[in-house]
């Protein structure tokens, strides 16, 4: 394979994982009890069900109802959302849910004209689906392969391995800006309506658009250079570096560029394309680009299934490692991890993985939660914090990128996993939770009068939506007149990620601990109630709220034991629960 040798081939996998042990020693099924470290290498999946990893099935269940409706259409969509879904689900190494729905092929022509019912072909769990974007993961790990094996440096300017990249402003991005989209390069380019012999040549010539390092733009060019830098490093071709770097070694049998022409019946169609004039795409990359430059590129062009993607979530899981086969280290794996953007909130990007994005991720979002999506109607996420992965496959531009977007049905089966994972009481045996469908109050009966001021003590568990506007939050509110006017109470929370400081309302996300919050209610001759509101936004949701052990008390004693006088606390849309 020319130059592709990994500098890491001569250490044993067990040598290299010495030290993962470091994993929190706990069960699977727990959201407030996050997982530290990597997962043993030895970590294989298998097929189970949810009770076998310690999760409740409903949620999961209810998610992919969620999804297989979306083939059809449903109230408040003109199309349905996709034509064909895959969905796969894994925790702590046991696949807990495969789901198939509609069709991998369904239309004839770009306006929705439907084929002959008998030759609708539908899904099934080991369909091929053009991944798009999700290709630029397996570009991120063959550059890192090469930074392990000493052939490439992240902090080098690109232009030392591409000399014909240094021009037009371009001297000093280094690798790692075109891994972090932070390169200055513009969003796209459209190679397809140059001569063959222009289009890498007009990539290398590109002129970015803002200073290198001072802005985050998500660039099709930035992956397609790197696919350019692996093939001149190693002296092969990018799918031949995939394929015995990556692809073989674990086992992914179904996954890369090009798929064998007698495939076809299992690969999924995508757009009916009249611009370029190329007719109902199937089994060629539907990315323009990627189309092409021959199939194989950057940016896009893998085709792949949901058991392969759950294969290499897997490795990045242990740490690199998957049945006996180290494709990279733990280091190279932790930086893919790891977020280098802190300076363009919003955009958290490992070097290639997208991390902590709630608009796919949902409530599996966190610091170190990674994936990506593809433009094809494709989501992959992988979260550490919970060992855990969801594969989301679907033909959402079969027939027409225009039919619209499939985030809510990549949400779903996040969600879906995030709620069946239990957040344990602190306190006795039930905590009350508030799901993150919302709004939700939890209000006192009168606790007469206050002599001095009163104390609020209670837990919570806050997994909501971050935004500027203070939406999607907890808050604690009083009330002396029997409820007609709520005034809020300011909190102080302390625990792992608690905001500092006497806060309005509480919101927060990742850190998946309990807090402990304090209130205090000035002395008042008025009968006193309390409310804790949730009050989540419309657009992303996270976990959810659990509290637990709320206290009220003022100078005179106790005016309130929720653990024990739980009958004197009347909830709209929260729910007892064990989880």
């Amino acid at each position: 394979m020319g130059k592709t040798v990994l500098a890491i081939a001569v250490l044993s996998v067990a040598a290299l994982t010495a030290g993962s042990a470091s994993a929190s020693p706990v069960g699977g099924g727990r959201f407030d009890r996050p997982w530290e470290g990597f997962a043993p290498a030895s970590t294989e999946l298998r097929d189970g069900d949810p009770s076998d990893a310690g999760l409740r099935s409903k949620p999961i269940d209810q998610a992919v109802g969620q999804i297989e409706a979306w083939t059809e259409t449903v109230p408040g969509r003109e199309h349905p959302m996709y034509a064909g879904a895959v969905g796969l689900v894994v925790h702590n190494g046991v696949v807990v849910s495969r789901s198939e729905a509609g069709y991998e092929v369904r239309y004839a022509d770009g306006q929705g004209t439907e084929l002959p019912a008998d030759q609708w072909e539908p899904v099934d769990r080991d369909t091929i689906f053009d991944v798009a974007s999700i290709s630029k993961l397996f570009t991120s790990i063959a550059v890192l392969q090469q930074v392990e094996a000493g052939a490439v440096d992240l902090d080098s300017p690109v232009a030392r391995y591409l000399p014909e990249f240094g021009a037009n402003g371009k001297q000093t991005i280094t690798v790692r800006q075109l891994l972090t989209h932070t390169s200055g390069l513009p969003a796209e380019v459209k190679l397809w309506t140059l001569p063959p012999q222009d289009r890498i040549p007009t990539v290398m010539a590109l002129q970015p658009k803002s200073p290198p390092g001072t802005a985050y733009t998500y660039s099709d060019p930035n992956m397609i250079t790197l696919g350019v830098l692996v093939e001149r490093v190693t002296g092969d071709r990018l799918d031949e570096v995939v394929a015995e770097g990556i692809t073989e070694p674990l086992g992914m049998r179904d996954t890369g560029y090009n798929p064998d022409r007698g495939e076809l019946r299992r690969i999924a169609a995508t757009e009916f394309q009249a611009d370029p004039p190329r007719g109902m795409v199937r089994g060629q990359a539907h990315d323009e680009n990627a189309w092409s430059l021959g199939g194989v590129a950057g940016q896009a062009g893998v085709f792949s299934t949901a058991d392969d993607l759950a294969i290499l979530g897997q490795t990045l899981l242990n740490g690199g490692a998957y049945a006996g086969e180290r494709i990279l280290g733990e280091h190279s794996v932790e930086q893919m991890l790891t977020n280098f953007n802190s300076a363009f909130p919003g955009n958290s990007h490992g070097l290639g993985f997208e991390l902590d994005q709630r608009w796919y991720m949902a409530g599996l979002s966190g610091p170190h939660t990674a994936g990506h999506t593809g433009y094809t109607g494709t989501s992959l996420v992988i979260d550490p914090a919970s060992r855990s992965i969801v594969v989301l496959l679907t033909n959402r531009v079969h027939p027409s990128r225009s039919w619209g977007s499939n985030n809510p049905a990549r949400q779903a089966l996040a969600q879906g996993l995030a709620e069946a994972m239990s957040v344990r009481p602190v306190r006795g045996s039930k905590s009350w939770f508030a799901p993150p469908q919302g709004p939700a109050t939890l209000t006192t009966d009168s606790l007469g009068s206050v002599t001095g001021a009163a104390q609020v003590t209670f837990d919570a568990f806050v997994d909501t939506q971050m935004d500027g506007d203070g939406v999607d939050a907890l808050a604690v509110e009083a009330s002396g007149d029997e409820g007609a006017t709520w005034q809020p109470v300011p909190l102080t929370a302390t625990g792992p990620g608690a905001p500092e400081g006497p806060q309005q309302s509480l919101a927060g996300a990742g850190h998946r601990s309990w807090w402990r919050v304090q209130g205090s209610v000035p002395e008042s001759s008025k009968p006193l109630r309390l409310r804790w509101r949730y009050a989540p936004d419309d657009q992303y949701v996270g976990r959810g709220v659990n509290i637990d052990g709320i206290s009220v008390a003022d100078r005179a004693g106790v005016l309130l034991d929720g653990e024990r006088d739980d009958e004197r606390l009347t909830p709209e849309g929260w729910f007892q629960t064990p989880r």
